[in-house]
């Protein structure tokens, strides 16, 4: 019973997207596996989606708390994630967003016979710092970014004034970085953000940003320390706050996928994936959210057709924005002309599983971080096709640490061949002047997948949130 009162209590509370759901609530469990109350909040949908059920083991102590997403106009009534809608609609998911602060509210204050230590939060919910603080619940912001993106970003002070207002100001190194890097956006990559409708959520993502770090007590990052060392010393120095690691959190294949051993779709892709060279496969996957226009995806199907190499293509429905967007398909007779060497699956799949075969030489992304973490857990080497967000950033990253080649584009309105698609393709997965590559991927393994170093951390962090909550330091 000693023990019972040093227990923390945690509440998490994830943006409303898969790539931070998802994390949020594989931190959660490895919280209640040390034997922690933990109270994971989202909407309905988002829960059904990812949550699925809580493991019986883990249910006296993780808890799911559903709050309905309110309406708002031009949010589709369905629409509870990024992955519901065009990215042109984010805006009005931000606004739904932030109008769950009452109820959010409601509970923390309700939450007395059991006030949480600490609420883990996301970038989104730049009020929660604030209220938390109020209530006496520690404040911990959770990065799903890597240490070189949010340094990129900036200070707290640099974001909150929205320092940088053109699309020319994110493609050079910021002055409050002093390290020589090539880690900027391509000029086409951060238009699309400026091109996207006027924020009618009133907040911009700077001051999003800047406020969740600025009222955090402590900021807990989804990485390693060993794999960017550089950029951890300097987000420490940027935000004059604890930086902690928690680890990658690395996806079991067992655990974290909802297809057991009897899926068809899963038994038909591991047949498939059984008959191909090992090392050989190339696996193609654009995440949750991103979108290609028509001659993008032709130019990627083409190219994918040129390589000459076995692939796995997940090619997903993309949210309409548009009448164009209702018409892109695949060019005329492409998965005739593919079928004896290339299988494409409309819906979801178990990436980790795919990523896990020993079939699979290399993995075609957008480099999203859940994404890269798990290509390098397995220690695939990565064929980078950065869309939106972080993920530019992220290329610059990995090609500075050697893991990945990028499909070259024109840098002011990213157009790029099939060609260049396949050579891309080619040197990263089967050419003698990619070993250098895949090798350095490999050994990425050793430190993404290395289950007891992040197992490690996981329980430095639990150390630190006991010693540093309010209750006790106070």
């Amino acid at each position: 019973m000693e023990n019972e009162k040093e227990k923390l209590h945690v509440v998490m509370f994830p943006w409303l997207a898969m790539g931070h759901i998802i994390p949020f609530f594989h931190l959660s469990k490895c919280l209640a596996q040390r034997g922690h109350r933990v109270t994971f909040i989202s909407t309905p949908r988002n829960i059904e989606r990812v949550v699925n059920k809580v493991p019986s083991d883990l249910a006296p102590l993780l808890h799911i708390v559903s709050f309905p997403l309110p309406k708002v106009e031009n949010l589709p009534n369905d629409a509870e994630s990024s992955m519901d809608i065009p990215y042109q609609k984010a805006q009005f998911l931000k606004i739904a967003f932030d109008l769950l602060e009452i109820p959010l509210t409601n509970f923390l204050e309700s939450s007395s016979n059991s006030k949480p230590d600490w609420i883990v939060y996301d970038y989104a919910s730049h009020w929660l710092p604030q209220i938390a603080g109020k209530l006496g619940v520690s404040r911990a912001f959770f990065s799903l970014f890597t240490a070189a993106t949010m340094s990129f970003y900036g200070p707290p002070w640099a974001l909150l004034n929205d320092e940088r207002s053109i699309p020319e100001d994110y493609t050079v190194i910021p002055k409050w970085i002093p390290l020589e890097t090539k880690v900027v956006y391509r000029l086409h990559e951060i238009k699309k953000n400026f091109e996207a409708p006027a924020d009618e959520s009133g907040t911009s993502d700077g001051v999003r940003f800047g406020a969740s770090i600025d009222g955090s007590d402590v900021i807990l990052f989804r990485n390693c320390v060993e794999f960017e060392p550089e950029w951890f010393n300097l987000v420490s120095e940027l935000y004059q706050k604890p930086v902690i690691s928690i680890g990658v959190l690395p996806p079991s294949v067992v655990e974290n996928e909802k297809l057991d051993s009897n899926d068809t779709t899963w038994l038909g892709i591991k047949n498939w994936l059984d008959k191909q060279n090992q090392d050989s496969v190339v696996y193609v996957a654009l995440g949750t959210e991103a979108t290609l226009n028509q001659e993008e995806l032709n130019e990627l199907a083409l190219g994918l057709e040129k390589c000459g190499l076995p692939f796995i293509w997940v090619l997903r429905d993309q949210p309409i924005h548009n009448q164009e967007d209702s018409r892109i398909q695949l060019p005329d007779g492409y998965e005739d002309r593919v079928k004896n060497r290339g299988v494409i699956y409309k819906g979801w799949v178990p990436q980790t599983k795919i990523l896990s075969h020993s079939s699979v030489g290399g993995f075609l992304t957008h480099c999203g971080w859940n994404s890269v973490i798990e290509a390098l857990c397995f220690g695939r080497v990565l064929i980078m096709f950065p869309v939106l967000n972080d993920q530019g950033l992220n290329t610059r990253l990995l090609q500075e640490k050697g893991v990945g080649v990028e499909i070259p584009r024109n840098e002011k309105d990213g157009f790029f061949t099939s060609d260049s698609v396949a050579e891309a393709v080619k040197f990263g997965v089967v050419s003698e002047e990619g070993e250098m590559l895949r090798a350095n991927a490999r050994q990425m393994s050793v430190l993404f997948g290395g289950r007891k170093r992040n197992e490690e951390l996981i329980d430095d962090c639990v150390g630190y949130l006991m010693e540093n909550r309010i209750s006790i330091s106070t």
